[in-house]
């Protein structure tokens, strides 16, 4: 059984910095993302990883997307925060290896339980 779990998420200021950090356990997911869904929005697509980093562009330059070498931890390094970016954040992993990486929630067949960050003015 695949468990995904976030944690990392907090209340800061806009400017500040926070990481996130997501836990797999039980199958190697080579491709992993982070997703965020903001209150009364559709959960959207912010980064991906695979052999390559995708990201939305309302995060590109600002959000670092990586993971250990045995794909395990995946981390969402978040800089330069906006109020915008506030949101409940959720890991996500992709069950089949494929070139092709997803940006929507259907590319996804697991899902963590969310972590909140909120960006504060």
């Amino acid at each position: 059984q695949v468990q995904l779990v976030e944690s990392g998420g907090g209340l800061v200021q806009a400017g500040d910095s926070l990481r996130l950090s997501c836990a797999a356990s039980g199958r190697r997911l080579y491709t992993m993302g982070w997703f965020r869904q903001a209150p009364g929005k559709e959960r959207e697509f912010v980064a991906a990883i695979r052999q390559s980093t995708h990201y939305a562009d309302s995060v590109r330059g600002r959000f670092i997307i990586s993971r250990d070498e045995t794909l395990t931890t995946m981390w969402l390094q978040m800089n330069n925060l906006k109020v915008e970016d506030t949101a409940v954040y959720y890991c996500a992993g992709r069950k089949w290896d494929a070139v092709e990486i997803p940006r929507t929630t259907g590319g996804y067949d697991y899902w963590g339980q969310g972590t909140q960050v909120t960006v504060s003015s």
